[in-house]
């Protein structure tokens, strides 16, 4: 019962935010509140725009990396309750609880997201168990699809060294990365992973903090007036941070795919390591994004689901959800002052970035073509790398990750239906 009303309350209170425009979960949606606020965007056109870049998401990212673990990525919660929060009337006005027509937008876009994160909820553990009543078992082999990312998630720092370094650095790197994790896996080999993700992070920092600015441009004066927004918000930003961090904490919610599967198999040193480092990798794009527009993130930075999982009860990953994620929001200036003298960390966190979305396309297409063969030999390689290729020159393709997901439950469905027809 708990998980019900905490994924209603979750997902009414960010389709709330979204609505007054106090925090977006889409980084790309962010940037246009201000033409929003400023009267040069209408509400339909934001909710249009919202919907565009976000609806896809939801299908061909949140909801398969969902349906393979019992654990939600939120993106198929708070990209949802992005589009319903814009989609709601209301005035971009400070006092909003005047206005009627913000009031019954408010109220509308809270009922409406609560409903929706209520029905995913719902609708995946209704999805796994008719997955176990069919007669080919496809449900062991979707979950041994992340598999690849576990193992190889450790090697992104070297790739982010040799973004910026060139290629020998990210070699040597990549060798004291390995070196690191052999000698711990000799004496604690469920947390080598781990372990090695951290020496590769620190082998980033010392390469990234070797370049200073020599900028006098200061950002306060840029963007002091819309931090003051978002830090008039604090209070409705703490709830938010509350809830996730209690959602992360009962095994409802996760940050990331990679996080997701470690979660999901029980490591939980590794789900925190990764927490940290995707957090890390995407301050720069939140905080920036967050500057510009005087939105906040949805979910943060990224640490309340390192807090949450931190926690030890539901009590404390509140308090710390909400803690957290208010400090995120209070610290924006401080961040962006680090990245304007040590452009090298702002750098290396864009390398981040890229570098884990390169390794994840290849861990969980190598992932789903192993699960999808398990599932159907032979017939599961051919149907999810087809589906890869033919979506790389598809007019509008999905996100390059959320193929092979896909594809292995295509497999999974066709294997089923063979088995009947025979």
């Amino acid at each position: 019962m708990l998980k019900y009303i905490l994924i209603f309350l979750t997902g009414a209170w960010a389709a709330i935010l979204a609505n007054r425009g106090i925090a977006i979960f889409n980084d790309a949606v962010r940037p246009f509140f201000p033409e929003f606020r400023e009267n040069r965007m209408s509400r339909l056109e934001l909710a249009t725009t919202t919907f565009g870049l976000s609806f896809g998401l939801v299908i061909g990212f949140g909801i398969p990396f969902s349906i393979m673990s019992p654990i939600i990525l939120i993106h198929s919660i708070f990209l949802g309750t992005d589009i319903i929060g814009t989609f709601f009337p209301g005035k971009p006005i400070k006092e909003w609880y005047k206005d009627k027509e913000s009031v019954i937008g408010v109220s509308l876009a809270g009922l409406v997201g609560g409903i929706y994160s209520l029905l995913i909820l719902i609708g995946l553990a209704g999805f796994v168990k008719l997955i176990k009543m069919l007669p080919v078992n496809v449900f062991d082999a979707l979950g041994s699809l992340g598999d690849p990312v576990i193992f190889a998630f450790a090697a992104f720092p070297a790739l982010a060294v040799a973004f910026e370094y060139g290629f020998k650095n990210g070699l040597i790197s990549f060798a004291i990365i390995g070196v690191a994790r052999e000698v711990v896996a000799r004496f604690y080999p469920s947390s080598a992973d781990g372990i090695a993700l951290l020496v590769g992070l620190i082998v980033l920092l010392i390469y990234a903090m070797r370049t200073k600015s020599q900028s006098s441009v200061s950002t306060m004066s840029l963007f002091g007036e819309r931090v003051q927004n978002i830090k008039r918000s604090l209070p409705y930003i703490g709830i938010m941070g509350a809830l996730y961090g209690v959602a992360v904490k009962i095994g409802l919610m996760m940050e990331g795919p990679q996080s997701l599967i470690a979660a999901s198999k029980g490591l939980k040193a590794d789900a925190i390591g990764i927490t940290i480092s995707r957090a890390l990798s995407f301050i720069p794009l939140k905080g920036t994004t967050a500057l510009a527009s005087g939105t906040f993130v949805t979910d943060g930075f990224g640490f309340v689901a390192t807090a949450g999982l931190l926690s030890p009860n539901i009590i404390i990953a509140a308090v710390l959800g909400a803690i957290v994620i208010m400090l995120e929001a209070s610290s924006l200036l401080l961040f962006v002052k680090v990245f304007d003298q040590y452009p090298g960390i702002r750098n290396a966190a864009d390398n981040i970035r890229n570098a884990m979305s390169k390794l994840l396309e290849i861990a969980i297409l190598v992932g789903s073509m192993m699960a999808a063969n398990k599932i159907a030999p032979g017939l599961g390689f051919f149907v999810v790398a087809g589906l890869y290729l033919l979506n790389e020159v598809a007019k509008k393709p999905l996100v390059r990750v959320a193929v092979g997901p896909i594809g292995a439950i295509i497999v999974g469905v066709l294997a089923n239906v063979l088995a009947v027809i025979k």
